[in-house]
């Protein structure tokens, strides 16, 4: 009896560890920003806007992009849980053509980078 006890209060006490777990993790309002139809020279900054929707602190370790065209700014201090932070990307809009480019996040909400995508197209310079 004595065993029968001690082996279903262990195992309460693993369920019970187990289901307090904390773990960060990361919503975004969108994963895609469009631009839209952009003037050359224009303002290229746009944000992703996100939310730590899990139990712990989230931490943004790394943000980089496929060019050297855009340019993605982290949030350097840690979100914590319910909290709301943003991702800056500017595009360099002096490049006419379609926008086509992929930011990789990386946090300790995943060992997955997340992907975002900014697309649009930048119209041509004025005059030319």
């Amino acid at each position: 009896m004595k065993k029968l006890m001690l082996l279903l209060f262990v195992g309460l006490m693993t369920i019970n560890l187990t289901a307090q777990e904390k773990k960060a993790a990361i919503t975004f309002e969108s994963d895609v920003v469009d631009y839209g139809e952009v003037d050359y020279g224009a303002d290229g900054v746009r944000e992703f806007k996100f939310k730590n929707t899990g139990n712990d602190v989230l931490i943004i370790a790394r943000v980089y992009s496929t060019c050297g065209c855009t340019i993605p700014k982290k949030p350097e201090d840690p979100i914590q849980p319910g909290e709301s932070g943003i991702i800056e990307v500017k595009y360099d809009t002096k490049r006419p053509g379609p926008i086509r480019k992929t930011i990789t996040v990386y946090s300790n909400a995943s060992e997955v980078p997340y992907t975002l995508k900014i697309k649009g197209n930048v119209k041509p310079q004025a005059g030319k």
